[in-house]
């Protein structure tokens, strides 16, 4: 059964805006941190952005100012904000959470930021 799902993603212009979602499964356990990390092509995969159950948040410097990751933990959901998208940022987005006992990661969503 799916643990974690994203949606989102797609292809935007140099400039634009993507929002991306992810659905966690009910967990036996408390969820201590949730989180987007992706891949580009030939690169390893990196930290966007997590957000902790209290809410603190954390952001690569490549994305701070432009990206936000939100969390509703009642709907274990979490959402990242794409704002001013680069070249650069054309990856996998994976989602990521986290709790006492478990480490789920969801199926990946592509980003294309291409003219």
């Amino acid at each position: 059964q799916a643990q974690v799902m994203e949606s989102g993603g797609g292809l935007v212009q140099p400039g634009g805006s993507l929002s991306l979602s992810c659905t966690a499964s009910e967990s036996t356990s408390r969820i201590y941190v949730m989180g987007w990390y992706r891949q580009a092509p030939g690169k390893q995969r990196e930290l966007v952005a997590s957000i902790s159950w209290g809410g603190a948040t954390n952001y690569a410097d490549s994305v701070k100012g432009r990206f936000a990751i939100t969390a509703d933990n009642a709907k274990n959901m979490v959402y990242l904000q794409m704002n001013s998208l680069k070249s650069e940022d054309t990856a996998v987005y994976h989602c990521n959470v986290v709790g006492l006992d478990f480490d789920w990661w969801g199926q990946g969503t592509q980003v294309t930021v291409s003219s």
